[in-house]
């Protein structure tokens, strides 16, 4: 860990303090202004569909201009989007709040490239440990995220318009983090504009499966994490414990991420992979098992594992997937693929949790954890690749 690898994990957890923050809250400021309940979870959506759309906007940014000028953006729109938001709580537009997470989207297309500029601070080696020591980083999140929308949420008459005024003043501070750090020069149009297509990446075994493993792994997690606060809400708990659950789910999420980098090393990429299946397999047994307080935090904290293993996996994977003239192209499909996902499980979340139930929802999550596993078979079970192909020209 050098300097600037410590300043993007700060960075990597204010960028978590928003995403809590805006899943703690969204669903239950939309469910509280929305025409009709099942679209409560709407703010949710547009700040995944807003990932979606701005992906490929993000990465040309990135490409054109360098890491800090990206991120610097970023940022800009996270501070602005989040004044939006407060002033739509305040004055009850609902249709004004989806369009500031919309916007907000821009921030979290921008935030997912952290985990990937990790592994450009720091020797090749050492990437897998790179990758998980800057998403441990979202133990920032996991503690303040649940407790600022908790303590802010009553600080106005408009319910919870405080905590986005909040979200403003960590922008402000991650600002402040970025200024300090350093970044790589950035690849040369010329050379950027080499490499494999996407189409042609996503022909290669090794990305498809990561591509795929990350996004259906973030797509399993949103729609179980975003329909809790609804969840707990019709099982009458208090918000307070809402947050708890979120909290625990979240330390779930980024603590492993001290020690998933050596179980990659040491075991695998796919063993680690297939084990954050399980993982969330266990979660859905014990959700299904009850509507205590102690159900709902023990399934988020195990959900939380079991995404870090198989988001860490996928990121590694896909670092072994193309060359450095490939990264901008190869990491937006990436994110667009799972903002893709994050966008239709958003608002199957409100839908299914509101008309169907939570023991619906966390049997139909059952289907993509299937064809994760499905997907690390097949790959397990394939031919070593020469060690000169094309795949591994990166490493």
């Amino acid at each position: 860990m050098n300097r600037n690898l410590w300043l993007l994990t700060a960075l990597q957890g204010l960028f978590l303090t928003n995403n809590v923050t805006f899943i703690a809250i969204n669903g239950l400021v939309g469910l509280a202004l929305a025409p009709y309940g099942w679209m409560a979870t709407l703010p949710v959506m547009g700040y995944v569909v807003g990932g979606a759309l701005f992906t490929a906007p993000v990465a040309w940014v990135q490409g054109r201009f360098g890491r800090k000028t990206g991120f610097l953006l970023g940022l800009l729109v996270a501070l602005g989007s989040a004044l939006l938001c407060a002033f739509a709580a305040f004055t009850r537009q609902f249709w004004l709040l989806c369009v500031a997470t919309l916007l907000a989207g821009y921030y979290s297309a921008n935030g997912q490239l952290y985990r990937f500029t990790s592994a450009e601070l720091c020797a090749p080696a050492m990437r897998s440990k790179a990758v998980s020591y800057v998403m441990a980083g979202g133990l920032i999140g996991a503690v303040v995220g649940p407790n600022l929308a908790a303590r802010t949420r009553d600080l106005t008459a408009a319910p919870f318009v405080g905590a986005y005024l909040a979200l403003a003043i960590v922008a402000l501070l991650a600002l402040g983090l970025l200024a300090l750090m350093r970044f790589p020069p950035p690849v040369a149009a010329s050379s950027a504009s080499a490499g494999r297509s996407v189409v042609q990446l996503l022909r290669q075994p090794p990305f498809l499966v990561a591509a795929l493993g990350g996004a259906l792994a973030y797509g399993v997690m949103n729609l179980l994490m975003a329909a809790t606060p609804l969840a707990m809400q019709q099982c009458g708990l208090p918000f307070s414990d809402a947050a708890f659950v979120l909290e625990w789910h979240v330390i779930g999420m980024f603590a492993p991420g001290f020690f998933t980098g050596h179980l990659i090393q040491r075991f695998g990429t796919l063993p680690i992979m297939g084990t954050g299946v399980l993982l969330n397999m266990l979660c859905v047994a014990i959700a299904l098992s009850g509507v205590e307080l102690h159900h709902f935090a023990i399934a988020l904290f195990l959900l939380g594992v079991g995404w870090n293993f198989l988001f860490t996996g996928s990121t590694t994977l896909s670092l072994q997937s193309h060359t450095p003239q490939e990264r901008n192209r190869a990491q937006g499909a990436m994110n667009f693929l799972q903002f893709a996902v994050l966008a239709g499980t958003s608002f199957a979340s409100g839908a299914l949790v509101t008309t169907r139930g939570w023991t619906l929802l966390n049997l139909g999550s059952l289907l993509p954890l299937g064809l994760i596993a499905a997907a690390l078979l097949w790959l397990g079970l394939r031919p070593a690749q020469p060690s000169g192909s094309a795949a591994n020209q990166s490493r």
